[in-house]
């Protein structure tokens, strides 16, 4: 995607963003994108660092993982239509990769806005291939995600890991009804 498209997805994920929390009277949501690879992967660093902290599960996951994938802010926001976007950074053996973007688009009845990262980490080499291989790769399709939740968490070691990939979403902030993965495009880019 290039520079000018991504700079625009971001305009209008503002636009939305900022008519759907003035509708409903909500505090402003920061919502900044990196503007630099450097930046992102400083940006996704830290948040990685903070998910290990508050999770443990995360941690021991990232000894297992053959690569990770974070998208440290996450913009969402819907009024009847919606959409999501955020950047991140592909880490492999603890260096950055590539870098991705996260697309998603939604109709039905919904309404508020939020921000929120999420880390994918990706178990096998078959999800690792698939995301360099596949020129867009829609969660639901493909390798299979399992979204951690505390329920998932407590079930979850290091002999029973048997899924593709396990994401992990924090540092929610904002209110809107649901949040789902399916349905999301994850897309190399290069910023």
């Amino acid at each position: 995607m290039t520079r000018i498209r991504r700079t625009m997805l971001n305009l209008l994920f503002l636009a939305m963003s900022s008519l759907t929390m003035t509708a409903f009277g909500l505090s402003t949501v920061p919502v900044a994108q990196a503007e630099t690879a450097a930046e992102l992967t400083q940006d996704a660093t830290q948040a990685l660092n903070r998910l290990y902290k508050a999770n443990p599960t995360a941690a021991m996951l990232s000894k297992h993982a053959k690569a990770v994938l974070v998208f440290p802010k996450v913009i969402k926001a819907g009024l009847v239509f919606g959409g999501s976007y955020g950047e991140g950074v592909l880490f492999e053996g603890g260096k950055e990769s590539g870098y991705y973007n996260t697309v998603s688009a939604s109709w039905g009845l919904q309404a508020g806005a939020q921000t929120y990262g999420y880390a994918l980490f990706l178990m096998s080499d078959k999800a690792l291939k698939y995301l360099h291989e596949s020129h867009g790769w829609e969660v639901g399709v493909g390798p299979s995600v399992v979204v951690v939740n505390a329920g998932v968490a407590k079930n979850l070691s290091s002999s029973t890991l048997q899924d593709d990939a396990y994401a992990f979403i924090f540092d929610q902030q904002g209110l809107m009804a649901s949040l789902s993965l399916e349905g999301t495009k994850i897309s190399r880019i290069h910023p």
